[in-house]
């Protein structure tokens, strides 16, 4: 809504700065001057005792030399009571004693006929506040005196009584000469369809009147004092005043609380905001018989960007958290999220705090989960994933509850934490390897059991070598480190390869470290990627692994615009790996045959291993390799032939001894 010119300026020349800042602060006299307007005083914004707050009432402005907090009058209203700029205008307005304008003429109707309305919601808090000091209401106090509301608690929420009857309200509104009309749209009576006289809303409850942010009383929410009564809470009907999905209970007292850094806390009816007000939580609310909608989470995240929902500790309060969090995903944007306190089971804020007091409620809210946290159990509690099928649910599920969330930074992030939840719920740890027998004199079996003596001790040359000193797995963790220096460098290329990444079982913790931080990182940059690299396994470790020899010829990582240069290279390491992982696994079953049955089959299945392996592992130049010519006229590789020579020579060698 704009405002007319000089509508502010109006304002401000009503208003007093002295007075507005006088509410909230204590003036320092020794320092003031009060007759020229020049006043002082520790400064509300920030914890301090010194009087460094100064305001000069006469220009209207204020400024602390502490925080260097600055404004006029609807600033500090803004600051202080956490409210927009419109509602601090119209809270200033309202005290001057000025009319906010108007857009039209019809838009002046409908305020003029809210005001009435309002006016008449007044008269029936009044009237039901009475209504509670009277015989009529014994049980009610009763009631309230074992929830532990004392008097001083009913009269700070203005608690009051519906008596049993039809129309007991509407008599006594009828006798001020409210009209009819005005009680109806007030959602205080309703029409008879019996053709009698209309009857009042609320009968035999306990009365909790409901605020809006400004304060005014808007509807009425009221508890059953009838344990047969088929509606324990009823709230009033929606009207020009009231929509209970854009409403909160106790709104405008836990925004200024809010304001002072106490943390939001949204519980679920209107016993447990009064219970957590009363034990110093003032920042309480609660929706009104609804889930929490889209606009109360608006509401929420004026007041605070991360509003802790206080549910009870059930199964019903869990399907309320879910409920929350299927609104909220839409919504989110960065730094506007929930966390989720649940109460011990059985259990709401009130019955915590009267079994065990503030400091228990104190420890469940500091440990307040974050939505992500409360999303994962969902999908997850109760089941399992013992199968790739059931883990393929879950992924599937996972990713489209992620991708209703808007921002895509955010979403990215999500999926990130999500993932990393994943991989410790599916990640088996790698089986220890048993160590390799030995007897005498550091010897090792050879054909026929055998034992041969051990090789010479390596140069030093040699043993600097990384094929030395990796040992069998030289060749597999040579390609590991290019797989792993290329992702890290074209991070692009990391979600196509995810999958394949993960099975990457890697026997040297360094590049176990880089492979999970190139799993879990949210991050697509190079620059951040490598800065957690460098966490994972120390700046010094990343800088040897990215100068290796072995490395630094690898093209891509010179082009690192080629994205599908890197994309063939990570395949392709990847395939080498995995050719050889079975290779491997063959070679060792069929040695373990060797000693039982050596026939043809074992000698076709060494031979399909071998060129299975081959073929994914040669991709050498063929200038680089020496060739024999076969019977048939193929080329055969020399090193090759040779390995294969001396493996069927063992086999035969096998069969000699059976």
């Amino acid at each position: 809504m704009s405002l007319p010119p000089g509508f502010l300026d109006e304002l401000r020349n009503r208003t007093s700065l002295a007075q507005v800042v006088g509410r909230k602060v204590l003036w320092d006299n020794r320092k003031s001057n009060q007759a020229k307007g020049d006043l002082w005083a520790p400064c509300p914004f920030h914890q301090e005792k010194s009087a460094s707050f100064h305001v000069d009432d006469r220009k209207g402005f204020y400024y602390c030399f502490g925080c260097h907090a600055k404004g006029d009058a609807i600033s500090f209203v803004r600051e202080t009571e956490n409210v927009e700029f419109m509602e601090a205008v119209e809270i200033l307005a309202r005290e001057a004693g000025l009319t906010m304008p108007a857009r039209d003429p019809q838009a002046a109707q409908k305020a003029d006929r809210r005001a009435q309305l309002s006016e008449v919601m007044e008269q029936a808090v009044r009237w039901f506040r009475l209504q509670l000091r009277t015989a009529a209401a014994t049980e009610a106090r009763a009631y309230l005196d074992r929830r532990g509301l004392k008097a001083d608690v009913q009269d700070r929420f203005e608690l009051g009584f519906a008596p049993d009857g039809w129309q007991n309200l509407w008599d006594h509104l009828r006798g001020q000469g409210v009209a009819e009309d005005l009680i109806l749209g007030a959602g205080l009576a309703k029409a008879s369809d019996r053709g009698r006289a209309p009857y009042d809303v609320f009968r035999h409850r306990i009365m909790f009147p409901i605020r809006d942010g400004r304060g005014r009383a808007i509807a009425f929410g009221g508890r059953a004092m009838d344990p047969n009564d088929n509606a324990k809470y009823l709230n009033s009907p929606e009207t020009e005043l009231f929509d209970k999905g854009r409403s909160l209970y106790n709104h405008a007292p836990a925004r200024e609380a809010a304001g002072k850094g106490q943390p939001l806390i949204v519980a679920e009816g209107y016993m447990d905001v009064i219970a957590l007000s009363e034990a110093g939580f003032a920042a309480s609310v609660a929706p009104l018989g609804t889930a929490v909608t889209e606009h109360q989470l608006a509401l929420l995240w004026r007041i605070t960007d991360e509003p802790i929902i206080a549910l009870d500790g059930d199964k019903a309060g869990l399907r309320a958290a879910y409920r929350v969090i299927d609104t909220a995903l839409p919504l989110l944007t960065p730094g506007k999220s929930l966390r989720f306190a649940l109460m011990p089971e059985g259990q709401d804020p009130d019955d915590l705090l009267r079994a065990k007091g503030p400091q228990a409620v104190r420890a469940v809210l500091d440990q307040a989960q974050p939505m992500v946290q409360v999303l994962w159990r969902r999908e997850t509690e109760g089941r399992v994933f013992d199968s790739p099928e059931r883990k393929a649910a879950l992924e599937a599920s996972l990713r489209e509850t992620i991708g209703r969330i808007q921002d895509p930074a955010l979403r990215g992030y999500y999926d990130a934490e999500l993932k990393n939840l994943r991989w410790v719920l599916f990640r088996h740890k790698r089986p220890a390897q048993a160590p390799r027998s030995s007897q005498g004199r550091g010897g090792r079996p050879g054909p026929g059991g055998r034992w041969t003596p051990p090789p010479e001790p390596p140069s030093a040359s040699a043993k600097a070598s990384h094929l030395v000193a990796a040992g069998d797995d030289a060749e597999t963790q040579l390609r590991e480190v290019v797989v792993l220096c290329v992702l890290l460098n074209t991070p692009v290329l990391i979600p196509e390869f995810e999958t394949r990444l993960e099975r990457l079982d890697c026997a040297d913790w360094r590049h176990a470290a880089l492979r999970d931080v190139l799993l879990r990182s949210a991050s697509s940059d190079p620059a951040d990627l490598k800065h957690e690299a460098e966490a994972a396994i120390g700046p010094e470790a990343l800088e040897t692994l990215l100068s290796a020899r072995h490395v630094a010829v690898v093209p891509c990582l010179r082009r690192p615009e080629d994205v599908d240069l890197a994309r063939l290279t990570v395949a392709e390491a990847l395939g080498k790996i995995a050719a050889q992982a079975g290779f491997v696994a063959e070679l060792a079953e069929a040695v373990e045959d060797l000693e039982h049955l050596a026939d043809e089959a074992l000698t076709w299945r060494l031979a399909q291993a071998a060129q299975a392996r081959n073929q994914a592992v040669l991709n050498r130049a063929e200038d680089e390799v020496e060739f024999d010519l076969g019977p048939n006229g193929a080329r055969i590789d020399k090193e090759e032939r040779s390995a294969f020579d001396a493996l069927m020579q063992q086999i035969r060698f096998s069969k000699g001894r059976s």
